[in-house]
């Protein structure tokens, strides 16, 4: 990976993945969290979902965790509206402190696998406290070859069930899950395709013209196939 074509072409995008604010209401709501809690968003990115979440519970406590100087400032600058009640830091999201009612991970628990990370997370979280994770999921057993190429860098998808088996290796409960498809995948690669644009208009050197052409090849598979291509957003908590 060519980190700095990686942040040029990522510098400043509102998302690193597919998302929405609603997405985060639908945790709180089947949650019911509430008041000073505390919570981690482990491997924040550039914090969209943080900052959602920071509007979304004005008295909590939140830490974002990520590994990329980049997004870190990113995330940091963002969130500064909220005070110290928001806190960024460069990190392992292995490793979320805590202890947290709430850990959120949109779409990079996979990057510790599923088993894993929830074990890890385990003790991070307080006494009743949850996990809310995305996963890529496999809609059905037949999809367009769009699809199959747009995983192929991915082979562990698998259904829901087997997400379900992975979180109950574990050792948590399943309390719900939220299907991740259509436009909030577009809210992460419209911005990504004007930033393509941009930079293909600006005479690129060639490190960067391969990283735009391969990002493009990925927003064009997702195109071919948007209603095929799914997260899963996992609501569990520890037995």
């Amino acid at each position: 990976m060519d980190w700095e074509a990686f942040f040029t072409l990522h510098h400043d995008l509102p998302r690193e993945g597919p998302g929405a604010p609603e997405d985060v209401d639908w945790v709180l709501d089947e949650t019911g969290l509430t008041g000073a809690v505390s919570v981690c968003d482990a491997g924040c990115g550039p914090g969209g979902d943080l900052e959602t979440l920071a509007d979304r519970l004005p008295e909590a406590y939140l830490t974002g965790i990520e590994m990329q100087a980049g997004f870190v400032a990113t995330a940091a600058r963002r969130c500064a509206r909220f005070g110290d009640r928001v806190q960024v830091r460069q990190g392992d999201m292995a490793e979320p402190g805590g202890p947290h009612d709430l850990i959120w991970c949109a779409g990079a628990l996979y990057f510790l696998g599923v088993t894993e990370g929830l074990k890890s997370w385990r003790s991070a979280l307080a006494p009743g406290g949850f996990v809310a994770f995305s996963e890529p999921v496999k809609l059905q057993d037949e999809v367009p070859q769009a699809a199959q190429e747009f995983w192929q860098e991915y082979p562990a998808i698998t259904d829901l069930s087997g997400i379900a088996a992975r979180v109950d290796a574990a050792g948590y409960d399943v309390l719900g899950h939220r299907l991740i498809v259509g436009q909030p995948w577009e809210n992460y690669y419209a911005p990504l395709r004007r930033r393509i644009a941009e930079l293909r208009a600006a005479n690129p050197d060639p490190a960067l013209v391969e990283m735009l052409d391969m990002n493009a090849r990925e927003a064009a598979l997702w195109e071919a196939a948007s209603d095929h291509i799914a997260y899963a957003l996992m609501l569990v908590r520890p037995r």
